[in-house]
């Protein structure tokens, strides 16, 4: 079920090509059929993405490639907000854009889109984990617990935080089983005020529709922001594919396996940035890219190997889109322990991908740690050589569920 759009272009946009004919899509294409109030979850998520994407792009300084999964950071919060209540509990949602749904809506929505996501795709392997992780000798409401796993299927394990090396150990395999070793880690220590830590880990494998051949994978220039270029390793093909153009970017879509798992690659045009790219990043404008797609023959894509890893604390992004109070000594999140002396410490995000001629592999990680407050159809060629900083973004045809979206400034970084 796609989005409802909200406006349309004030100009029509005339692309080189044949718009996308029923007829074109795969047999073997599987469509999930959602409720109303999955699809509004779904339609949240994605607008919580965009916006919380925006911010980790502006103030990165560290990294010059990103990449954050919404689904995995939207599934650890709202593990977590069933545990909220009062004036937490209204913050949270408004920062996760889910006011209007109850909180059995939002669970049971959670659960349908989970499982509607695995099993799609035999091309594609998807696994989606939760788990909760807690002080052995703290106290948890018995609700809280049998919400989340009723609904996210999560691991519920009793820990001796003060045996830390060992309470680090089983956190942190967990993150690596459920990663398929991609991730290895994601808490580093525990002090003595935290009590609990509520864990998401996304696992992704996709195989291109049509792969690349390696054979035509070469050495082609890259060019950085600074005007600098780098000789990286860029795969080639002539293609009939979904395109789009308009004065900020051009785009393609590359379906994997029975194109229910697609990557959309955005590419600015020159003179445009990536900033200028994440600053249009809503839902609004989405749905409008989306729809201006259309199957065109003769791209030529020059497309860069790459592979990376990227980790961030999420606290200065969440804080900003309103949900403080959650991370603050006022927060009440005595749906986790009746004392009311709970807040998040942190919420952490770490992700990995790597994109070669056979497809793609890409996993995240998002812990929240609980503390306690302390006292075209045309003959010419099209060309999209992806040879400057590019925006991706991979999702779920049917829903439209954005599983990973980021951004490439240089791929020969690790």
């Amino acid at each position: 079920m796609k989005l409802k759009s909200f406006f349309i272009l004030l100009a029509v946009l005339f692309i080189a090509g044949c718009s996308l004919p029923e007829n074109t899509i795969r047999k073997d294409t599987k469509t999930i059929n959602i409720t109303k109030q999955t699809a509004r979850l779904i339609e949240a998520e994605n607008d919580f993405g965009f916006e919380l994407f925006q911010h980790v792009f502006s103030s990165e300084t560290r990294y010059e490639n990103i990449m954050v999964s919404p689904l995995s950071v939207s599934l650890a919060l709202a593990m977590t907000y069933n545990g909220a209540d009062g004036e937490t509990k209204a913050a949270m949602g408004k920062a996760l854009k889910i006011q209007g749904l109850t909180p059995q809506e939002i669970n049971n929505s959670y659960f349908d889109l989970i499982n509607s996501l695995k099993s799609l795709d035999p091309k594609v392997l998807l696994e989606i984990a939760n788990a909760i992780f807690y002080r052995d000798d703290f106290e948890v409401e018995s609700k809280f617990m049998s919400i989340n796993k009723t609904y996210y299927d999560s691991e519920i394990s009793a820990l001796d935080f003060e045996a830390q090396l060992q309470a680090l150990k089983t956190i942190n395999g967990w993150v690596t089983e459920k990663t398929h070793d991609k991730i290895q880690s994601i808490i580093d220590r525990i002090s003595p005020q935290q009590v609990m830590f509520l864990v998401n880990a996304i696992y992704f494998k996709g195989t291109w529709q049509k792969e690349f051949n390696e054979d035509r994978t070469k050495k082609l220039p890259f060019y950085l922001e600074n005007g600098e270029s780098v000789k990286t390793e860029t795969m080639q093909r002539l293609d009939t594919l979904p395109y789009m153009s308009n004065d900020l970017f051009s785009a393609v879509k590359l379906p994997y396996g029975t194109e229910n798992y697609n990557m959309y690659i955005f590419l600015p045009e020159k003179g445009k940035t990536l900033q200028e790219i994440a600053g249009k990043l809503n839902k609004d404008n989405w749905e409008t890219w989306m729809k201006n797609f259309q199957l065109t023959e003769r791209v030529d894509i020059k497309f860069p190997r790459f592979k990376y890893s990227y980790d961030v604390n999420l606290n200065d992004a969440l804080t900003k889109m309103g949900m403080g109070i959650a991370l603050s000594g006022a927060a009440d999140f005595s749906g986790i322990n009746k004392n009311r002396n709970l807040h998040i410490d942190f919420v952490k995000h770490k992700s990995f991908i790597e994109v070669n001629e056979e497809g793609t592999e890409a996993a995240a990680v998002t812990s929240v740690g609980v503390r306690m407050v302390s006292i075209g159809n045309s003959p010419k060629t099209i060309p999209f050589h992806v040879n400057r900083p590019f925006f991706y973004a991979i999702t779920e045809k049917s829903t439209d569920a954005v599983l990973f979206m980021g951004t490439v400034k240089n791929p020969q970084l690790n």
